[in-house]
């Protein structure tokens, strides 16, 4: 009788799984929310650092982590890492806590959790989205392995400024790349399957406008008008959402005199009744308690009212939440709505991720050891730091340099170093396993070619104490590759510059090795554009690397020597000089454009308006010539779509990938257009001597805007389409919009 009764409550049990398993994620989370008490509520919506911290020390409670967790007063950590630390607060969480509910472990996963990737800028060089999400879901499947399940990223804001260091985390400056790139990322995480064992919730960030930042300092204030916040900057966070993005980040930042984590408008008017969706938010590191500071707030207790009122849904550390929110309930200062929405929609996140049907999903100790630095994922982080890289100068074809030479001196500090490579944000990224650009090309060459190293300058400080041996080395060598560029802490995070010029006395050793009159190679890594006018104008030729991650030695190598064809174009604009800054190519025309002829237009006295390098620039060992555009009509109607195509041929004698780029214009609007507006773009290969005709399709999405009254349409008029290998060398065709 007992063994029956057993099976009875057995197939009950599995019966009940089944139909909870049927029920939608909303109706799950609504069955968990009527069950919780008030303060079990709010711990839902509080988050704490773990092992280790990102941001400044704040007032955390006295009682420690396990006993937070046993009473339900925490919904999530993030910077804890390994599957036994994990696996010890997710069992305290299910099995010794009152409702048993999972805990949802986050970490700033941005290119790689160990076996580090390029920087995302480099990535959005590669203008490939299919390599991009192939990156995110590799690091997706390492993090997760480690026990991760929710990263902080992708990092979306458009950045018309790269004193900006956060510039090096997002895709640069354009709305369009930025979509594509978010979208890819976001995909790469969170997989086909959200429920599956190794895919991460994605978390879009920071939403929004951060890289808007006046002066290029980080946590600044943003100022814009709404037509520019919505045609430029939102289009990126939009396509994360509509890719699926689980959670979104509010970002420190003010827009318009309202920080964004008190902004009911970009919170609950945008994101919720606009775009429709469940996807939680969580504020960034204390920026609910940095409402006091900004000025809204004049206590932590008001600071809670306002994030929640928001829809910010988890508090990241001010403890505002923690300390206040139970009370401003009961003082009926917030209603309960707002704590169960908010509730709703992180407990909507856990069971989508499965937590709930298997809370140790993500802790396998067997799969960390195999996954971690697996032959795969660093095999792929080669993949994209080879597709990362931009030629960005090649006078008389010096690269690729021949295997015959006799010697090379290598030179710079960067060049040797096994750690700046990694770039900011490698979290468990091991400097041993990086390989330094130096042992890169001492593999390359073997024995054949006699490799001379010499630090001559550090990228920091003012030592010209190596100069001389440099110099020496570089005398008896037959070409120069110099390493030169930023450290990995010199962008990112509180790494704003006021300077753009490559840093220390490097450029200064650039000239003086210019005097041997040797050849020179200047290889750049960075995680932000650079102004080098003097390395353009005197040097041979420019790579361009950022920080290409613990492969990059490896695929600097390859290119130097010709093994793989650069084909890398720059996401983000060159400035000459940091005085022409911001600058970018998709600007306005003003009432008064340059004119040579006319004094009073809009020009520098002192420099050319123009960029070092255009947004999309990037050179090959090949060349490629672009027929005229083709339209299949000259007219469509505003709800048509037009075809345009072009024929490009590889006219060069290596095989070799360009990337294809369409821009519209728009030349008579209600209100003012840019110049140029990147609506497409492919990336095809091509044989030397082979031709592919390639076709784009113009939809009426790619017209829009957000015209003279707000509403987002296509007005009839005269277009301008352009074509080409960057936004500047282009070809050019017409068309018209008709109503």
């Amino acid at each position: 009788m007992k063994n029956i009764k057993l099976i009875l409550i057995f197939f009950i049990t599995l019966s009940l799984t089944v139909i909870a398993q049927k029920k939608s994620f909303k109706e799950r989370a609504d069955s968990v929310l009527a069950l919780m008490t008030l303060e079990e509520k709010v711990g839902q919506l509080v988050q704490y650092s773990g092992d280790w911290a990102t941001g400044a020390e704040t007032s955390r409670p006295k009682e420690g982590s396990d006993e937070l967790i046993r009473k339900g007063k925490v919904g999530s950590f993030l910077n804890i890492t390994g599957v036994s630390k994990i696996k010890k607060l997710q069992k305290i969480a299910v099995e010794e806590s009152r409702l048993k509910i999972p805990l949802i472990f986050g970490l700033d996963v941005i290119h790689g959790y160990e076996a580090t990737f390029p920087i995302p800028l480099a990535e959005a060089s590669t203008w490939n989205p299919a390599l991009v999400e192939k990156s995110a879901r590799m690091q997706a499947i390492e993090a997760s392995a480690a026990g991760i399940n929710w990263t902080f990223n992708p990092m979306v804001d458009i950045a018309h400024n790269p004193r900006w260091g956060r510039i090096m985390e997002g895709s640069g400056e354009d709305p369009y790349l930025g979509s594509v790139m978010a979208a890819a990322r976001v995909r790469g995480y969170q997989g086909n399957d959200l429920s599956a064992n190794n895919t991460i919730l994605a978390c879009v960030k920071h939403y929004a406008a951060y890289g808007g930042a006046e002066g290029g300092r980080d946590y600044n204030t943003v100022d814009m008008s709404e037509r520019n916040f919505r045609d430029f900057y939102l289009p990126p966070y939009k396509a994360a959402i509509e890719a699926g993005a689980g959670s979104l980040m509010a970002c420190f930042n003010e827009i318009g005199g309202v920080p964004a984590s008190s902004s009911q408008f970009l919170m609950t008017h945008i994101l919720r009744n606009e775009w429709k969706t469940d996807a939680f938010v969580v504020s960034d590191w204390n920026s609910i308690g940095e409402l006091i500071p900004h000025g809204v707030a004049k206590d932590l207790k008001q600071a809670a009212e306002l994030g929640i009122k928001a829809t910010v849904d988890m508090d990241m550390e001010s403890n505002a939440y923690y300390y206040h929110l139970v009370d401003l309930v009961k003082e009926g200062k917030v209603d309960i709505k707002f704590v169960d929405d908010a509730v709703r929609r992180v407990l909507i996140a856990k069971f989508k991720l499965g937590l709930f049907d298997d809370p140790y999903k993500y802790c396998d100790e067997e799969r960390e050891k195999k996954t971690i630095m697996s032959k795969e994922i660093i095999k792929a982080t080669k993949e994209v730091a080879l597709e990362s890289i931009v030629l960005l100068k090649n006078e008389k074809n010096l690269l690729p340099l021949s295997k015959k030479l006799k010697s090379i001196a290598v030179v710079g500090q960067l060049a040797k170093s096994k750690d700046d490579p990694l770039g900011g944000w490698s979290q468990k990224g091991d400097s041993n396993s990086v390989v330094s650009i130096l042992e890169g090309i001492e593999k390359k060459v073997g024995k054949e070619i006699k490799i001379n190293y010499a630090v001559g300058a550090k990228f920091k400080g003012n030592d010209k104490s190596g100069f001389k041996e440099a110099i020496k080395v570089a005398k008896k060598s037959d070409v120069i590759i110099a390493v030169v560029g930023e450290g990995r802490y010199m962008n990112g995070e509180a790494a704003s510059r006021a300077t753009l010029d490559i840093p220390g006395v490097q450029e200064d050793l650039l000239k003086e090795l210019k005097k041997t009159g040797k050849p020179i190679v200047v290889v750049l890594m960075n995680g932000r554009p650079l102004t080098i006018p003097w390395v353009q104008e005197n040097v041979n030729s420019i790579l361009e690397i950022w920080s290409p991650g613990i492969s990059g030695g490896d695929a600097v190598a390859d290119i130097i020597f010709g093994d793989y064809n650069p084909s890398g174009k720059l996401p983000v604009t060159f400035p000459r000089y940091v005085g022409q800054v911001p600058i970018y190519y998709n600007h306005k025309n003003t009432g008064r454009p340059h004119n040579p002829n006319d004094h009073y237009t809009s020009y520098y006295m002192d420099l050319e308006n123009t960029p070092l390098y255009p947004f999309g620039f990037g050179l090959s060992y090949t060349t490629f010539e672009y027929s005229d555009i083709k339209l299949d009509k000259k007219e469509i109607k505003m709800n048509e779509t037009l075809k345009v195509s072009v024929e490009v041929k590889n006219s060069g004698e290596r095989e070799g990938s360009e990337v294809v780029q369409l821009y519209i214009r728009d030349l008579v609007g209600s209100v003012t257009r840019p110049v140029k507006e990147l609506k497409d773009f492919v990336k095809i290969n091509l044989k030397p001597g082979e031709t592919k005709k390639v076709d784009f399709i113009i939809t009426p999405d790619k017209l829009k805007f957000h015209d003279i009254n707000m509403n987002y349409v296509v007005e009839p008029g005269d277009f301008k389409v352009f074509v080409g290998t960057n936004s500047i060398d282009v070809k050019e065709a017409s068309f018209k919009v008709i109503e």
